[in-house]
C-alpha cells in the first residue's frame, strides 16, 4: 500500500500538496497524521473530504504500507504515528518539501527539496511537466495552498516558481473567488479576543541591536488559526520580527515571523521541536509551561541572533580629523579638500569633540578664522564600539541628530559613521531596515546589495575567476582588503567583454603586488612614488594594482595631489558614478557588490553623472570622457552634468589643461569603434571649437569623416599586413578642416610631439602636392605611383584616399595597396655580385630599375629578373649611364644595396 501524508496541524499547503501528490501517485491513499488547522478543517468537512477520499489514520494498517510519501515536511517529530515506521527496513519513502534541513529529518529514496514559497509549487511543476490533467476544483485547491503559504505572494520566501505555478493553475481553471473567501475569512469572537490580548501583551525588546516583538496569551480551550492572528498583529503594528506564544489547553503554541535575515525564526522554532522557514515558523511545545517557554525563547534569542550589520561594516576609514589647536580657517580648508561636512577633533588618539561645516562657516563669518577649534567644537557627543549594531547607530545619528559618529576599537579611533553612510545602507539594503523607511513596499534590484558571484561565473573565464580568488586569499593572509573596481565592474554589469582589471588594496598596494608576484611567479612593475603596481601575467594579461587613495586638486585643472585613503575615498575621486562600483575579493565577502554613489541606479537608467559639482573644475578632461562613455554605451549625460559641462566650456577650463592630457583624451575618442557621434556631441557642447580653434562639425566635416570611416573599414577588410592607427586619420581629418593658422594654433595647444608635428607637416604639404599631381596625371605608370606614395606611412596615404573626392584617385591608391605597396625584387645585392657586377652606386640604379619593372608587371619571377638585369648590363656596357644622383630614391622593401 502507498500512503500520502503530511505534518500535524496541517494547513492548506499541506492538504494541497497531498492532493497534488495523488496526481503523481494515483494508487496512493491520502491520510492526515493528526489534527488540521480550523480553516482547513472546515473546508475539509464541507468540500475536500468528500471529493478526494481521505482515510482516517485509525483505519490504516501501518504494517501494510510499502511506500510512504511525505509532503510539506520531512521531520519525524511532525508526522505523528507515521514516525514509528520510517526506520522499518524495506519501506520506500518519497519526500516533497520546501522547508530547511532539521536534525530529525527522515531520509528517503527520493527527496525533492526546493526553497519555494509553498510545497505544492514543487508538485505543480511536476504535474505540468508530465502533462497531467487538472480539474477546476483541483486547480483551486492547489492554488489555495500557494496563496496561504506565500501570504498571497507577499512573504519574502516567495519565488518566481510560485508565480509560474499559480499562472499554470489559473489556466487550468482555478477559482479566485473561492480562494478569496477562504483566505480572508472573518475572525470569530474568540479569535478577536485572543488578538486583543496579543496586542495588549506585546513588548518590544532590543536584542543585539534588533527590535523583536514578543507577545503571549493564555486561554483554557484550543482556538484555531493562531498563525493568522499573529500575521494580522505583524501587519497592524508593522513589525519586522514577532514571536507569539499561546497556551491552549495543555500545550504552548509558538508562531514566529521575520522580515530580517539576521533573525532566522525557523532555526529558533526547531529548538522547540518545530520548524518552518527563516521568515515563518511554528512549534507545538508540550513539556514547558508558558512562562518556561518565554524564558527559553529569550535565552535562544540572546544566543542565536547576530546583527547583520555593525559599525565596522558601515564606517568610513581612515578618519580625517584635526587637532584641538587647529585654527578655524585651517579646519575649513581640510573639510573643503576632502569634501566632508563633519569631522572629529582628536588629541593623542582621543576624540575630544566634533566639528561641522555649518559651525565653521559661521565662525569665519564672525571673523574667528584664526581661533582654535577647541573653543567651538561640540563636546557633548556619543561614540560606539566597532561591534555596535545598526539600531544603536541609527539612534545616535537620527534620534540624537549627531552628524558624525566616531567608532572605537579598544578605545582607539578606527573609523566614523556618517549620516550618508547610514542612508546609503538603508537605501541599498532594504531587507535590514523597517518597511516604513523605504518609501514604497517594492524594491528595485539595482538598488539592493547583491552578490555578483553567479554573474562573474557566467561572464568571466575560469582563469580570471581563479585569479580574483587568489587576490582575495592573499589579501586575507596579509590582513588587507582588496577590491576589483572601475570599468571592469561596470562592463561586467553591462555584460560587455572587458578583461582590463583594476584592483584597489586597503593596505600596501605595492607590497601586495610584490607578494603576489613572488607567490605566483609573475612580474610586478612597481611605482612606489604613486603607490601603484602592474602585475604582468601570462598571455599578456596585465592587472593594475593601486593602494586605496584620495586625490585632491589645489587649483582648477591641476594635476591631483595623492594621499592614502579608504576604498570609499578612492572611489569618490573617480569621474562618474558608473565607474565607482567595486566587488570585494576577500573570501568572506567574495563577489559582494559595493556601491557607495548610486552607480547601479545610473547603469539601469543609462545616464552619465559626475559625483559632485566641481568635478569638471578639478579635471576638465572628464568632459571628453563623459561624451565618450555616453556615445559608447548609448547612455545620456544627466541634466545637471550637462549643465556643468556647458559652464566649464563657458569659463574656458579646457584652455587651462596641459596639451598632452587633452591630446591623450582625444586619442581615446578617436580609437572608439565610431568616433563620429562623439565628435558631433563635442560640437553641440562647444568643446570642438575650443580644442580645434573655431571648428564646427558641419556637413563638410560629416562627409570627410564618413569617408575616413569607410577607408578604415576597407583597409581592415582587406587584411593588409601593415598595422594601422585609425585614430591618426581622424585627427588629421579635424586638422584638415582648419585654416592653416588655426591648425598651427591647435597643434601648439595640444603640445604634439616633434615626430608627430613632422608627420602632420609632411601630410599637409607633400601629401597635398601629391594629390594635385594625381589630378593632373593621366594613366600614370604603377612605378610612378609607387615612388610617389612609398615614403608615406599607411595612415597618411589612407588620409589622401579619404580626402580626395575623385573616385579614380581613390581606386589608384587602392590598387597601390593591394598590388604594389609590398612589392620587392627576388634578386639582391649578393646576386649582382655573383653576376660579376662590381659593388658601387650601380647597385642602387639596377635594383631600383628592377623594382620599377616588377611593379609595372614587366618581370614576374627570378628568371625574368635575371634576364632583365643581363639586358640592362649589356645596354650599360654599350651606353654607359651618367653618375647616379646622391639622393637616389630608396629601393623596395628588403632591397639591400650592398654585396653583403
Amino acid at each position: 500500500m502507498e500512503v500520502i501524508t503530511t505534518h500535524l496541524n496541517a494547513d492548506f499547503d499541506a492538504m494541497a500538496s497531498m492532493v497534488a501528490a495523488k496526481k503523481l501517485y494515483p494508487n496512493a491513499v491520502l491520510v492526515f497524521p493528526g489534527s488540521q488547522e480550523r480553516t482547513l478543517r472546515e473546508f475539509f468537512v464541507s468540500t475536500a473530504g468528500y471529493l478526494f477520499d481521505f482515510k482516517k489514520l485509525k483505519n490504516v494498517d501501518l504494517d501494510q504500507i510499502e511506500r510512504l510519501i511525505l509532503v510539506d515536511t520531512r521531520q519525524a517529530s511532525r508526522i505523528g504515528k507515521f514516525a514509528e515506521i520510517v526506520d522499518r527496513p524495506g519501506l520506500d519513502i518519497h519526500i516533497y518539501d520546501h522547508h530547511p534541513d532539521a536534525e530529525d529529518d527522515v531520509r528517503g529514496s527520493l527527496a525533492v527539496i526546493e526553497p519555494t514559497g509553498a510545497t505544492v509549487t514543487i508538485l505543480t511543476g511536476r504535474i505540468r511537466d508530465r502533462g497531467l490533467p487538472v480539474t477546476d476544483l483541483e486547480a483551486t485547491i492547489l492554488l489555495l495552498g500557494i496563496f496561504e503559504d506565500t501570504g498571497s505572494f507577499t512573504f519574502s520566501s516567495t519565488t518566481p516558481a510560485d508565480f509560474e505555478a499559480a499562472a499554470f493553475l489559473l489556466k487550468c481553471g482555478a477559482d479566485l473567488n473561492m480562494i478569496a473567501d477562504l483566505v480572508t475569512r472573518e475572525l470569530t469572537a474568540e479569535q478577536v479576543g485572543i488578538l486583543n490580548e496579543l496586542i495588549r501583551s506585546a513588548r518590544t525588546y532590543n536584542i543585539q541591536g534588533i527590535e523583536i516583538c514578543v507577545a503571549s496569551v493564555s486561554v483554557e480551550k484550543y482556538v484555531g488559526d493562531f498563525a493568522i492572528l499573529v500575521h494580522k498583529l505583524k501587519d497592524m503594528e508593522n513589525l519586522n520580527v514577532i514571536f507569539a506564544l499561546a497556551r491552549m489547553e495543555d500545550r504552548v503554541y509558538l508562531v514566529a515571523r521575520s522580515r530580517l535575515p539576521a533573525v532566522d525564526v525557523g532555526e529558533i522554532a526547531a529548538f522547540f521541536g518545530g520548524g518552518g522557514h527563516a521568515s515563518a515558523a511554528s512549534a507545538t511545545i508540550r513539556e514547558l509551561t508558558l512562562i518556561q517557554a518565554e524564558d527559553r525563547l529569550f535565552e535562544l534569542l540572546q544566543s542565536m541572533i547576530h546583527p547583520a550589520i555593525n559599525a565596522r561594516q558601515l564606517m568610513s576609514r581612515p578618519v580625517i580629523f584635526v587637532a584641538p589647536e587647529t585654527t578655524i580657517g585651517r579646519a575649513e580648508e581640510v573639510m573643503v579638500r576632502y569634501n566632508i561636512n563633519a569631522m572629529p577633533v582628536v588629541e593623542q588618539g582621543v576624540v575630544r569633540g566634533l566639528l561641522n561645516h555649518q559651525v565653521l562657516d559661521k565662525a569665519i563669518f564672525h571673523g574667528l578664522k584664526s581661533e582654535p577649534v577647541r573653543e567651538y567644537m561640540n563636546q557633548d557627543f556619543s561614540v560606539v564600539e566597532v561591534g555596535a549594531p545598526l539600531m544603536a547607530i541609527q539612534k545616535v545619528l537620527v534620534e540624537h541628530q549627531q552628524r558624525i559618529l566616531p567608532v572605537l576599537e579598544q578605545g582607539e579611533l578606527v573609523g566614523v559613521v556618517t549620516r550618508r553612510d547610514l542612508l546609503n545602507f538603508m537605501i541599498n539594503d532594504r531587507s535590514n531596515t523597517p518597511k516604513a523607511l523605504h518609501g514604497d513596499g517594492g524594491g528595485n534590484q539595482w538598488g539592493r546589495r547583491k552578490n555578483m558571484t553567479s554573474l562573474m561565473l557566467e561572464q568571466l573565464p575560469a582563469d580570471i575567476i581563479r585569479l580574483l580568488r587568489d587576490f582575495g586569499e592573499l589579501a586575507e593572509r596579509l590582513h588587507y582588503r582588496v577590491y576589483a573596481v572601475g570599468g571592469f565592474i561596470r562592463d561586467l554589469l553591462l555584460r560587455r567583454p572587458n578583461l582590463d582589471i583594476d584592483v584597489v588594496v586597503e593596505g600596501d598596494g605595492v607590497g601586495f603586488a610584490k607578494a603576489f608576484a613572488e607567490q605566483h611567479g609573475v612580474r610586478a612593475r612597481c611605482h612606489s612614488k604613486f603607490n601603484t603596481a602592474v602585475l604582468v601575467l601570462d598571455q599578456g594579461l596585465k592587472v593594475d594594482v593601486a593602494t586605496a587613495r584620495l586625490e585632491y586638486y589645489q587649483y582648477p585643472a591641476a594635476l591631483p595631489v595623492v594621499e592614502f585613503g579608504s576604498l570609499k575615498l578612492d572611489l569618490y575621486r573617480r569621474d562618474f558614478t558608473i565607474n565607482t562600483l567595486a566587488i570585494a575579493l576577500t573570501p568572506d565577502e567574495f563577489g559582494q557588490l559595493i556601491d557607495f554613489f548610486g552607480g547601479q541606479r545610473d547603469l539601469k537608467d543609462r545616464v552619465i553623472r559626475v559625483l559632485h559639482s566641481l568635478s569638471f573644475v578639478e579635471d576638465p578632461t572628464r568632459i571628453l570622457r563623459a561624451i565618450r562613455f555616453e556615445q559608447r554605451f548609448g547612455f545620456r549625460i544627466g541634466k545637471q552634468t550637462a549643465g556643468l559641462i556647458q559652464n566649464a566650456v563657458k569659463i574656458e577650463l579646457l584652455a587651462r589643461l596641459g596639451g598632452q592630457r587633452l591630446y591623450h583624451e582625444l586619442q581615446h575618442i578617436f580609437t572608439e569603434e565610431n568616433p563620429l557621434p562623439a565628435l558631433r556631441r563635442m560640437d553641440e557642447f562647444g568643446v570642438l571649437a575650443v580644442v580645434f580653434t573655431g571648428l564646427r562639425f558641419d556637413h563638410k566635416a560629416e562627409r570627410l569623416f564618413n569617408r575616413i570611416k569607410q577607408v578604415i573599414s576597407w583597409y581592415h577588410l582587406s587584411f593588409l599586413a601593415e598595422p594601422l592607427d585609425g585614430s591618426w586619420l581622424y585627427f588629421l581629418g579635424l586638422l584638415a578642416l582648419l585654416p592653416a593658422s588655426a591648425r598651427a594654433d591647435t597643434i601648439a595647444h595640444l603640445d604634439i610631439p616633434e615626430a608627430g608635428r613632422e608627420r602632420i607637416e609632411r601630410g599637409f604639404t607633400e601629401g597635398g602636392r601629391l594629390l594635385d599631381q594625381f589630378f593632373k596625371l593621366r594613366d600614370p605608370r604603377p612605378s610612378a605611383i609607387y615612388r610617389a606614395l612609398q615614403p608615406f606611412k599607411a595612415e597618411e596615404i589612407l588620409f589622401m584616399m579619404a580626402a580626395t573626392e575623385k573616385d579614380e584617385v581613390a581606386r589608384t591608391i587602392s590598387r597601390y595597396f593591394h598590388r604594389h605597396r609590398y612589392a620587392r625584387t627576388e634578386l639582391k645585392g649578393r646576386d649582382l655580385l655573383a653576376l660579376g657586377v662590381p659593388p658601387g652606386p650601380i647597385y642602387t640604379v639596377l635594383l631600383n630599375e628592377l623594382l620599377d619593372a616588377r611593379v609595372n608587371g614587366e618581370v614576374d619571377n627570378r628568371d625574368q629578373e635575371l634576364a632583365f638585369i643581363s639586358a640592362r648590363l649589356q645596354a650599360m656596357t654599350e651606353n654607359p649611364p651618367a653618375p647616379a644622383p646622391s639622393a637616389a630614391p630608396p629601393g623596395g622593401p628588403g632591397s639591400d644595396r650592398d654585396a653583403s
